[in-house]
């Protein structure tokens, strides 16, 4: 398996997400980009200076989440 966090995500393009609940602070969205061929990055659209998360289509798959919700591609 491929190191997830060693994969250099500086040129990403991320898209987001909302999931249409709300709180003060605006409407809840989560931000997703391939970075390869296996492998994804997850982000925070509220921190966007906060460092993604990173996993398999596998781990994506067991969590409910589908890349084409993000107009992304698996």
């Amino acid at each position: 398996m491929t190191d997830l966090y060693g994969l250099d995500i500086s040129g990403a393009h991320f898209s987001k997400a909302c999931g249409g609940n709300t709180h003060p602070d605006g409407e809840a969205c989560v931000t997703l980009a391939k970075i390869g061929p296996d492998a994804w990055a997850m982000g925070d659209s509220k921190r966007p200076d906060a460092e993604p998360l990173r996993f398999t289509s596998a781990e994506l798959d067991a969590a409910g989440i589908d890349p084409n919700r993000f107009d992304l591609s698996a």
